[in-house]
């Protein structure tokens, strides 16, 4: 099995102790969920050095309610503890293989430079 079981008990330091994590957002009774789970399961397979998380929606209510997840399945994306892709619906094998590649290619230097930039602008005077 290449993916992990994603908690209210260990999301968190998942995430935040991982340098990059997918997260699956699924129920068991959503069809577009179980026809996404093999190529989720596939392209895990390809990139060992990820994190690849699942949360079931319906044990997990709190944690997708704290995540305002609206659609399923819904694919997150965090490196180095910050949300930085979030899409609803299913993707191919080809585009998540290419999501991996543009995870991977991303400066987050200059990622959280922009991020401390945007802070600034926005903090009252």
């Amino acid at each position: 099995m290449h993916t992990t079981e994603l908690t209210a008990a260990n999301f968190e330091s998942t995430v935040k102790t991982s340098p990059i994590v997918f997260v699956d957002w699924w129920a068991s009774w959503c069809g577009p969920c179980r026809a996404f789970a093999p190529i989720y399961d596939r392209v895990a397979a390809k990139h060992s050095d990820i994190v690849w998380g699942k949360v079931d929606t319906d044990a997990e209510q709190g944690l997708a309610g704290g995540f305002s997840i609206r659609s399923i399945p819904t694919l997150m994306v965090f490196r180095d503890g910050l949300l930085i892709f979030e899409q609803p619906g299913m993707m191919s094998a080809v585009a998540l293989d290419g999501l991996v590649e543009k995870v991977r290619a991303l400066d987050m230097a200059e990622v959280k430079r922009r991020i401390a930039e945007a802070h600034r602008q926005h903090a009252p005077q």
